[in-house]
């Protein structure tokens, strides 16, 4: 099994490189045809992988493939742990990777026109963007195969790598090189603490090993240490929050989420790979990868959750302001993630894993729809320019449409059974902040309706507001593009049926997922879980239902019915919506703060160190002090031979009373 392993990591490198390096002797064809061979290859066997797991024909594979280096008798390789979840993420990260891979032939199809023509950036451009994608994928194959934190972090950093050069791959753009650098600088934040997390694991459990950590972790549960001064911290409080703190970052969790929203300056393929099935997600399967660490310590569950459940609320918010048809896709991103992690700390790991697999399908297919829209009105974002899409564009506006039922949690939708689950266990934990948490993704329910459906009515109902010129050429896209739609739409709508049962209340993740017995509240739901059916007609009953349905009603009434109550509301709430279009200020305060100071900082630094010190003194202050002592020097050069003799004479003298004294 470990060939198999090593081919489903490798196709996509293999497809990548080729792409990278040959891109100009293939062309665009077989640069599109390499990366999506080899990402294809590695999504059958990642299929093939999971069907295996299912029909139990396959066991866990956990083992090494290479040793790096022996230090301190700390082992550093490179190997695979393949289990239920390292299968479940395969085949979710492979599919919506090839997806996206065949959606960007059409969308990328005329890619030169973002480029001037004298830029040497925008040649094979095509083919680069194409290798970036499939190394992305090769890179998050890495992390989630992963059997180690030296292997973990080298996923973790390729990820992060890779985004960068993604989100600013229209160079030629400042906005695309302003937005890589926010992402790679707020992921160097959370990456700091990620890194410190894994120094504490390898210094006090001396292995790099998943399974020897833990297996040893029991032992140091009550485990206590100084950080600074006397106070004393739990080292498994200490080690669980500093991994956090990377997750924070990586699944742009507050108040590391400012750099999610400003990435939609990347290619909308990109978009999806990011906020849907890849680096996103790399934080929430490393908690739940991590549940045996996390499970014993109860702080760091609850710091978890409330970050979480704030990410969840406050950013659906930020979402009811925006225009751009992409950023409100991925504000409902950060919202959605901020359930995700809020099920983590509920210890309703499975809930998060599955919530993560249905919200992958829905929202690349969001995403992908979204880039469909834009294509077909020659790229213009603004959906205060659109309306009246559906007519035009039937394809796209039906697996949108059946997109954001799915996101809303509709009855029957994949979204629905992740999301009711989810919002059920922290109902029912007994962690610290729960039920600030509970309030919190509950009314986030009504938010997520309305400014789902805010988004659908504008852009496909309504009066048509698009130029003339524009309305004229409108028409579906080309079969590329909405053939990816229509595979996601089938998965958004069914997949929560198929796997409600096993993952959440199964046992497709025992010996995989720790849980400990007073913090299993999937076991409390599932004890009275009698089937689907009776799972949805229970939730047609709860508040979140009635809740989304009510955000879905308010947004047909504003935005089909009385759209000037949407202009009153702007001005009658004025302050209200100037912070939601500030996004509460984050960014200005960090640019103020951060940016400022270590602007203010530098600056200092350049004034009194290179320019005080090194230029003033040590550089220039050498020389005209060189050049006062030669002034003074210069005196005692008369010309006349007595004034040199007494010279010597004095010499002569003290020289011999120096040899005399001493």
């Amino acid at each position: 099994m470990e060939n198999l392993y090593l081919t489903i990591v490798l196709a996509p490198l293999v497809g990548s490189i080729i792409a990278g390096f040959l891109g100009s002797r293939i062309g665009r064809v077989g640069a599109h045809s390499v990366t999506i061979l080899g990402v294809g290859l590695s999504t059958g066997l990642s299929l093939y992988v999971l069907k295996g797991f299912v029909d139990g024909t396959l066991s866990a594979f956990d083992g090494p493939v290479y040793t790096w280096m022996i230090s301190g008798g700390i082992s550093f390789e490179i190997g695979f742990l393949v289990d239920k979840l390292t299968a479940l993420m395969m085949a979710v990260v492979t599919f919506v990777s090839l997806m996206v891979h065949i959606y960007t032939i059409g969308y990328m199809a005329d890619d030169e026109h973002n480029w001037p023509q004298e830029s040497l950036a925008g040649r094979n451009a095509y083919q680069r963007f194409f290798s970036y994608i499939s190394l992305f994928t090769f890179s998050m194959l890495m992390l989630v195969m992963s059997n180690n934190f030296l292997q973990l972090f080298f996923g973790w950093e390729a990820v992060g790598l890779v985004s960068y050069l993604l989100i600013g791959f229209w160079t030629v753009r400042e906005s695309a090189i302003f937005a890589n650098l926010k992402a790679f600088l707020v992921n160097r934040v959370g990456d700091f603490g990620f890194i410190l997390g894994i120094g504490a694991i390898a210094m006090y459990f001396n292995s790099m090993d998943y399974q020897e950590v833990f297996a040893a972790a029991p032992a140091l549960a009550h485990t206590q240490v100084q950080i600074w001064g006397d106070s004393s911290w739990s080292l498994m409080t200490v080690i669980c929050v500093l991994l956090f703190i990377g997750a924070m970052g990586k699944s742009a969790q507050v108040p590391l989420h400012i750099w999610l929203p400003d990435s939609m300056e990347g290619p909308t393929p990109i978009s999806a790979l990011i906020h849907a099935a890849t680096m996103v997600t790399a934080g929430i399967f490393m908690v739940a990868r991590m549940s045996p660490l996390y499970e014993l310590s109860e702080t760091a569950l609850s710091f978890v959750m409330v970050i979480g459940a704030t990410t969840a609320f406050f950013m659906g918010l930020v979402g009811l302001v925006q225009n751009d048809i992409k950023r409100v896709v991925a504000y409902s991103t950060l919202s959605q993630l901020g359930y995700m992690v809020a099920a983590l700390g509920a210890s309703a790991y499975a809930a998060g894993i599955f919530h993560l697999m249905t919200h992958a399908f829905f929202k690349a297919l969001l995403f992908l729809a979204a880039g469909s829209v834009i294509i077909a009105m020659h790229h213009d974002q603004d959906i205060r320019n659109m309306g009246g899409l559906r007519k035009y564009m039937p394809i796209t506006w039906i697996t949108f449409l059946l997109g954001s039922l799915a996101l809303i949690g509709f009855p029957g939708f994949s979204g629905f059974f992740s999301k009711d689950a989810i919002i059920e266990a922290v109902h029912l934990s007994q962690v610290g902040g729960a039920g600030y948490a509970s309030v919190l993704l509950t009314l986030g329910v009504f938010v997520t309706a309305l400014y789902s459906f805010r988004l659908y009515f504008i852009v496909f109902h309504g009066k048509e507001r698009m130029d003339d010129h524009t309305r004229h050429h409108l028409h579906e896209t080309p079969a590329v593009v909405w053939v990816p739609l229509v595979l996601l739409a089938i998965p958004s709508v069914f997949i929560g049926w198929m796997t409600m049962e096993s993952v959440l209340f199964g046992d497709w993740f025992k010996g995989v997922i720790h849980v400990a017995p007073e913090h299993d509240v999937l076991g409390q739901i599932g004890a009275h879980f009698h089937g689907q059916t009776n799972f949805v007609l229970h939730g047609m009953m709860a508040p979140p239902f009635w809740l989304a349905m009510g955000g879905l009603a308010l947004a047909w009434y504003i935005y089909m019915m009385k759209p000037v109550i949407a202009d009153y509301a702007m001005v009658r709430f004025s302050r209200t919506y100037r912070i939601l279009e500030g996004k509460y200020g984050f960014d200005q305060f960090n640019m103020a703060v951060f940016a400022g100071g270590s602007r203010a900082l530098g600056k200092l630094f350049w004034v009194t160190g290179d320019q005080g010190l090194i230029d003033g003194i040590l550089i220039n202050g050498s020389a005209q002090g060189v050049g006062r002592i030669a002034q003074r020097l210069r005196g005692i050069q008369t010309g006349y031979l007595y004034h040199y003799a007494i010279a010597m004479i004095l010499g002569l003298v003290a020289l011999l009373t120096i040899f005399v004294t001493f």
